[in-house]
């Protein structure tokens, strides 16, 4: 079965604990702190199979989590970093965040990604050792992982995209232009998937086309099979719009015309832009003035217009050409940009959840995950974005719970990989 969307939850591991120890040696009795540092926790990497064409294997398996760090150890011995978990999917994926729709990452080349990061690990006390503090009975625990609940979905990496009414040949067309072999009968929705084909058009020279099986009038609002694989529309550089010149079927070509772009356009106003070609199938069952009233038709609308009979290749190899000579002129296949995350909004921040910890007057915020999202936004040499920072940490009540711990001027305060000094 061809799967193109998939949801699954990712949890990356978490940093191990820093270690609380001090040194024990024969003869020497007041060995310092020698706890060691926490290993990072494993990051969830996806990177490209070229042998998966679906997102069929997240049917099955919907939760992915990587390893966590090991803790650290006595001797100043540092935990082992856990490995990253690699997930394979197939060329053209695009990573979502299930929650807001922000892409995360598209997968269109063989580079891996990291789509969610394993957090650091703790401190050991060895860390903690000052002129002051000579013997520091904490540790910091290691960064949680980042966890997340994503969307993938497949957009086929194809050039050029054949679209059209079920039954008007596209199957047919597109096996006699490439090596492509799909299913070919003469019913409706004989095309269950995206068929792609690689068109060669001479050494070194080639593009891929992608027939989109299933469109038809209502297919944006889930009629048919088209409202499955639009989607795989959006990436590609031209369309060839295939019509029934015949009416074999007793449909009117140029109404089945209009309402496929009218289903494209109701889908993205963005592919009502891309260069489109229309070819006339089945002419060998219309008269030659039949065929002159079509090319009149849609060249008068700006469409390059070629009759055509696909059983047999008349007139698509003039298809080829035509399509190759613009592919050179058109921009490259589309790939989106991964978006940044938004900052925390301010508004809803009294609900996050923390923890205060008090170790040798050092104050330690924990338990607050959401934080990570802040710190990573932070730039401290940003003025600006200290100021962010700080907004946070009073909205969400955590200077207010720092004071009730009795925290004072100038005393240490931990937050994950920050610290630095309350100042009131």
């Amino acid at each position: 079965m061809f799967v193109d969307i998939a949801n699954i939850h990712l949890k990356a591991g978490n940093g191990g604990n820093g270690a609380v120890s001090f040194h024990r040696e024969k003869y020497i009795s007041a060995g310092g702190p020698d706890g060691g540092d926490g290993g990072r926790g494993g990051d969830i990497v996806f990177q490209v199979d070229d042998n998966l064409s679906t997102l069929a294997d997240f049917r099955y398996k919907r939760k992915y989590c990587a390893q966590n760090g090991e803790d650290g150890k006595a001797g100043r011995g540092s935990g082992k970093k856990a490995p990253a978990l690699l997930i394979k999917v197939p060329l053209g994926t695009v990573v979502k965040e299930a929650e807001t729709g922000r892409i995360i990452a598209d997968l269109s080349d063989k580079e891996p990604v990291v789509i969610a990061k394993g957090g650091n690990g703790g401190w050991g006390n060895s860390h903690f050792a000052t002129s002051t503090r000579q013997i520091p009975r904490f540790a910091k625990n290691g960064n949680p992982g980042e966890e997340i609940d994503v969307t993938l979905e497949l957009k086929l990496l194809a050039d050029v995209g054949l679209i059209g009414f079920p039954n008007v040949g596209k199957s047919t067309f597109l096996s006699v232009v490439s090596e492509a072999k799909p299913n070919i009968a003469n019913y409706h929705f004989t095309t269950l998937t995206p068929v792609l084909g690689v068109i060669r058009m001479g050494e070194g020279s080639s593009f891929v086309m992608a027939d989109i099986p299933g469109l038809i009038e209502g297919a944006s609002e889930g009629v048919g099979l088209g409202h499955e694989f639009l989607r795989h529309v959006e990436r590609c550089r031209m369309l060839v719009h295939v019509i029934d010149i015949s009416g074999s079927e007793g449909r009117d070509p140029i109404d089945d015309f209009e309402k496929i772009n009218a289903e494209l356009a109701a889908f993205s106003d963005e592919l009502t832009t891309r260069p489109q070609v229309v070819v006339g199938n089945k002419c060998d069952l219309c008269e030659e003035e039949e065929i002159a009233k079509f090319a009149e038709y849609f060249e008068t609308r700006g469409y390059k217009f070629f009759p055509a009979m696909a059983a047999i290749a008349e007139g698509t190899q003039d298809v080829i050409n035509y399509v190759a000579a613009e592919l050179a002129k058109l921009p490259a296949i589309k790939v989106y940009e991964p978006e940044p995350k938004p900052q925390i909004d301010l508004t809803t921040t009294k609900k996050r959840s923390f923890n205060i910890r008090v170790c040798d007057d050092v104050y330690f915020v924990e338990d607050a995950p959401w934080i990570m999202d802040v710190m990573n936004s932070v730039d401290p040499d940003d003025y600006e974005s200290l100021q962010y920072f700080e907004r946070v940490m009073r909205q969400t009540g955590i200077i207010d719970a720092l004071r009730k711990a009795g925290v004072k001027e100038g005393d240490t305060v931990s937050v994950y990989d920050v610290e630095f000094d309350f100042v009131d």
